[in-house]
């Protein structure tokens, strides 16, 4: 009997993606504040399967509603700032498999990881260990198997080209990367 190719990591379990984090009960209804993270604030509605902490605990969303530079968030179940409190400092996560497709082009951070690199003249490097998120751009960590870590600026004129097919990247060193 063979064992089917489950989505996911190795091991088969879902992948979870990072889309805010809980910060502190505001008001008296149950309403937390949520920091985003995430490029698609427009996809947190009411009525969103969301999984909390390190443990995934599912909840749904009840409300949601722009708050200065995040959202306040209701969830379903949780009437009051204790209640809702236990989610204190918490991050809030969807399946990967839940979320739409990119465009053409366009990845999810989380697809990159392991994806072979090399330079324009096919030298190998290592393979993207990390995506470090910084002010101006993403910054690719590129680990060989020795440990050696190179880091590349996801930028145009670094990244060349992503090809998910052959999960492979090929970028161009600038002076001084390496």
């Amino acid at each position: 009997m063979t064992e089917k190719k489950q989505p996911g990591s190795p091991k088969g379990e879902s992948i979870y993606l990072a889309i805010g984090y809980l910060r502190r009960p505001h008001g008296v209804s149950g309403e937390i504040i949520m920091d985003l993270h995430t490029d698609f604030p427009d996809r947190i509605t009411a009525g969103r399967k969301i999984y909390i902490g390190e443990k995934y605990e599912a909840a749904t969303f009840g409300g949601v509603r722009v708050h200065g530079n995040g959202l306040l968030v209701k969830l379903r179940g949780y009437d009051t700032p204790e209640s809702v409190g236990r989610f204190r400092n918490q991050w809030v996560y969807v399946r990967a498999q839940d979320v739409p497709p990119l465009p053409e082009g366009k990845y999810y951070k989380y697809e990159l990881i392991d994806l072979a690199v090399v330079d324009d003249n096919g030298n190998a490097l290592g393979k993207i260990a990390e995506i470090l998120e910084t002010g101006a751009n993403d910054v690719y960590v590129v680990r060989d198997e020795s440990g050696k870590e190179i880091l590349l600026p996801a930028i145009p004129s670094v990244i060349l080209n992503v090809d998910m097919e052959s999960r492979l990247v090929k970028v161009h060193l600038i002076d001084g990367l390496i």
